[in-house]
């Protein structure tokens, strides 16, 4: 996914009343003439002497329009593949879509008017992720129409899409890959939850929404129980996690000290003193002294912070007291940590293991219990009797509960301090509301494992800036922990994980071959047969079944008793049968062949021939004629005809029901010739985008004809596609090679998984592997392995530049890029983000028809902006090129 430079999806279109320039004019027929012939394809046939010159085109969503930022790395993207192919080189540039993730989800959340996690559920999934699908490519054509105008040369008709299943396939079998080697696992981490959109995000997600807000600290106590009137000191920055208390830590080297304060005591570290000295008089309020008073502390006591390993204290809320009695030896207690630091608060961590990754890993070696108290929605569960279903961090005021929480505190007399901060804090990068720390399972690609090598990879990468991957990237990349690329949502290639629901084992699936043989099936087997040649065969007219007249000839009543005495061998159980005449008359010849009762022979009306409408009882060729390729009759149809789409529908639709009826029979369906063969390919679960490209019907069957098809039922949508989205994937079921009732891991990939995947699912490795070899020393295809050159904007250096090496060096052993150029932001005149709403910025396609492409190409790739600067975009600077270079080179 690369389209993260928040210029906006605007509306691109040309205001009528503003004439175009002469120079827009002449580019148009320049357009003109370059599609006419074939130019962009030609230069791709001419010879190339220096081989192949490998490009990865980033796939953007289709979800939007194309904005300036979109334009000026398209201008990059062009300039230097035709660069390379004047050079002598063949270069490949193949259009893709990114389909899957938050961004779309969060859009068709908008539209449906749904605003959290559970109502998608109570929708529908596949409602949900139908009106996804629908919404995901609405604007091809417009891109289609736009980045041409635009001047650049890009196969958009040979696109792949993320979402097509033979993609999908691709990611599994990398997921598999890695899983076999010990590169990917599940674990429970503590991560960045969107309590809004109900999932965990990636470190790298979370690096792109940090906001500095406005929010409350608090410092508290917890009372000692063995020695009286004497509390340990605790402050926190996320009051809202202090429900959820089970443990306190200190550094055991470090120095803490016992204070009297009025006639209270409290501990805290040494070198901390002042700092608490200093607190606001409401903090001194809180402990009944004014703030002149608190400064001459009286230290009644001196110890190294081990002293206080093992003491006991009141929590500050006793919501889970009874619960965790059972833990009695391990919850409210006070344990040692290295990561305690005396640099702010008070020394003493309030442990919550389920909010934080250290208080986690504390409470995983200590065996401290976990409370979540907290709902993935983000609310208060019912235990918390006080706030219960409250937001802990509301959009617009995230500091609210904590004041709350605080307010509370007070009233209980266990609020020492509470004091106003500013502090960068994590937010939701696509739809801005504050993230929680929390404590779930995940998968994760081990980034540790190979840090090194990425490390090492990086280095042989040319990037332009340098610093950018020299610095910036380079630094992501050794600091980066292990990459959770599960999601808890519904738009995205599924986890190919089932689980055991007893034994919890693991099945991991590498390809949608491996699934099949792990359906259940119902052990029938399936023989399709054409009926016999019927009279408008022999006189090559059309019928759809309306003429009484349409008998079998006598050659088809042959043909036909021939093909039955050869089913003899296959002990047939049941017919199943089109309505029409000459399929009924063919069923009756095989049914007293081969012996069968009145009661094995079914007519069902979804096998009928398909419906002709206005060319029924017209003359073939004139049917024939109508239509100029195979895609047509998929895509439309006569008045009153079918398009070989419904007919595909009805026969699979058919052919699913009698798997599901019947077990261990042998079953021959008759029906007619294109619905044979649409129910053939349905069986072979043929991608619709094979299907439509074919030159014509393969395996067609002739009259009488007939053959033994394989089927296993595989999951689907409406239109029995394969299609390996929820909730189609969940309904599979699993168990025929199996023992026991098998569950999908529910998760979906991170779509930064997906789009780290393109260079070998774009070309659905290893399914078709002669498309891409990474064995043969990497060897080239149109689109080979690494790639010599790619360019997205800056922000990718968290994004699909991550994705692209760790998936490319954990898979392959080498970075997948040779070089990159990184370009910055697109900014409006006056420094702000362009935006439709503030109008702050001229119309893209006005400005091309002003000034035409070629001066907004220039203007743009000779700003600093290719050399990861961002720039304020001026109209006057695309005038000036257009006039001072175009204009001029005009005259001469």
């Amino acid at each position: 996914m690369v389209d993260d430079v928040k210029q906006g999806g605007e509306e691109l279109h040309h205001s009528p009343e503003k004439p175009k320039s002469a120079i827009a004019s002449r580019e148009e027929e320049i357009l003109t003439f370059w599609d006419e012939h074939k130019i962009f394809e030609q230069s791709l046939k001419k010879p190339s002497p220096k081989g192949e010159y490998v490009f990865y085109d980033g796939p953007p969503f289709a979800t939007g329009l194309p904005h300036y930022g979109h334009l000026l790395q398209s201008a990059l993207k062009d300039a230097i593949p035709r660069y390379r192919t004047m050079q002598g080189y063949h270069v490949a540039r193949r259009w893709g879509w990114d389909c899957h993730g938050l961004p779309l989800e969060n859009q068709i959340e908008q539209e449906l008017g749904i605003k959290t996690k559970r109502e998608i559920e109570q929708l529908g999934i596949e409602k949900f992720n139908t009106a996804a699908k629908t919404a995901v490519l609405r604007y091809t054509e417009d891109w289609k129409r736009i980045i041409p105008r635009f001047g650049r040369w890009v196969d958009m008709d040979n696109d792949y899409r993320t979402m097509d299943a033979g993609y999908t396939q691709s990611v599994w079998w990398a997921f598999k890959n890695l899983y076999d080697r010990g590169l990917v696992y599940e674990g429970f981490k503590a991560m960045h939850l969107c309590p809004r959109c109900g999932t965990t995000l990636s470190n790298f997600e979370v690096a792109q929404g940090y906001k500095d807000i406005d929010d409350i600290a608090v410092t508290v106590k917890l009372p000692l129980l063995d020695e009286p009137n004497t509390s340990l000191l605790i402050w926190t920055t996320t009051p809202w996690t202090l429900p959820g208390n089970a443990a306190a830590a200190v550094n055991p080297t470090a120095t803490y000290v016992k204070v009297k304060i009025g006639e209270a005591y409290f501990i805290v570290a040494k070198d901390l003193l002042e700092k608490l000295a200093s607190r606001s008089p409401s903090v001194a309020g809180s402990v009944g002294v004014h703030v002149q008073q608190v400064s001459p502390l009286e230290i009644v006591g001196e110890f190294f912070g081990k002293e206080l390993v093992g003491k006991r204290y009141e929590p500050p809320f006793s919501y889970f007291k009874n619960e965790l009695h059972k833990h009695k030896t391990h919850a409210f207690k006070v344990y040692a940590a290295d990561f305690v630091t005396i640099d702010e608060g008070t020394g003493i961590v309030h442990i919550a293991p389920a909010f934080g990754a250290d208080d986690l890993a504390l409470a995983q070696k200590e065996k401290i219990p976990l409370i979540h108290h907290v709902t993935d929605e983000g609310k208060f569960v019912a235990a918390v009797a006080d706030f219960a279903h409250l937001p802990v961090k509301p959009k617009g005021n995230p500091k609210e509960t904590d004041q709350k929480i605080a307010a509370h505190l007070r009233e209980k007399g266990l609020l020492f301090a509470e004091e106003k901060i500013k502090h960068s804090y994590p937010h939701c990068w696509r739809c801005d509301t504050p993230l929680l720390n929390w404590a779930a399972n995940s998968w994760f690609v081990n980034v540790q494992k190979i840090k090194h090598k990425l490390v090492a990879e990086n280095a042989k990468v040319r990037w332009v800036p340098e610093h950018v991957g020299k610095g910036r990237f380079n630094n992501g990349l050794e600091s980066a922990p292990d990459w959770a690329i599960s999601r808890s949502r519904f738009w995205g290639a599924p986890l190919p994980v089932w689980r055991h629901s007893k034994t919890k084992e693991i099945k991991v699936v590498g390809s949608v071959e491996e699934l099949l043989a792990m359906v259940r099936k119902s052990g029938n087997r399936y023989f399709l047969m054409r009926h016999g040649e019927a009279n408008s065969n022999a006189g090559g007219y059309l019928d759809s079944g309306e003429d009484a007249d349409n008998h079998l000839t006598e050659t088809g009543r042959a043909d036909a008793l021939a093909s039955a005495r050869e089913l003899k061998t296959k002990n047939i159980d049941l017919i199943v049968v089109s309505p029409v005449l000459r399929t009924r008359e063919t069923a009756q010849i095989l049914q007293k062949e081969l012996g069968l009762p009145d009661s094995a022979v079914m007519v069902d009306e979804r096998l009928r021939e398909r419906s002709l409408g206005v060319f029924s009882g017209k003359a073939e060729v004139e049917w024939v004629n109508y239509f100029v390729s195979l895609r047509e009759h998929f895509e439309r149809a006569p008045e009153g005809a079918e398009t070989l789409a419904q007919v595909r529908r009805r026969m699979a639709d058919c052919l699913f029901e009698i798997e599901r009826r019947y077990t261990q029979k042998n079953i021959l369906i008759v029906t007619h010739g294109d619905p044979a063969w649409t129910l053939l390919e349905a069986a072979r679960a043929t991608p619709y985008h094979e299907l439509v490209s074919l030159e014509h019907k393969r395996g067609y069957l002739l009259p009488a004809d007939f053959r033994e098809i394989s089927f296993t039922p595989y999951p689907h949508n409406a239109d029995y596609e394969l299609d390996l989205h929820r909730p189609y994937i969940d309904e599979v079921p699993m168990g025929d090679s199996l023992k026991g009732e098998w569950k999908r891991v529910p998760d979906v990939f991170d779509c930064w998984f997906e789009s780290g995947s393109m260079p070998f699912a774009s070309n659905e490795y290893p399914a078709h592997q002669e498309q891409f070899n990474p064995k043969r020393l990497f060897g080239l295809w149109p689109k080979g392995y690494p790639a010599d050159f790619i360019a997205e904007s800056i922000d990718q250096t968290r994004g699909w530049f991550y994705s692209l090496i760790v998936l490319g060096v954990a898979l392959f052993g080498r970075s997948p890029y040779k070089a990159v150029v990184t370009n910055g932001l697109v900014l409006a005149e006056d420094g702000r983000k362009m935006s439709k709403k503030l109008k702050n910025y001229p119309e893209v396609l006005e400005t091309v028809a002003q000034y035409g492409a070629d001066s907004l190409r220039y203007y743009l790739v000779s700003s600093p902006v290719v050399r990861g600067g961002d720039v304020n975009f001026v109209a006057r600077g695309v005038e000036e090129v257009s006039k001072k270079l175009l204009m001029r080179l005009d005259n001469v």
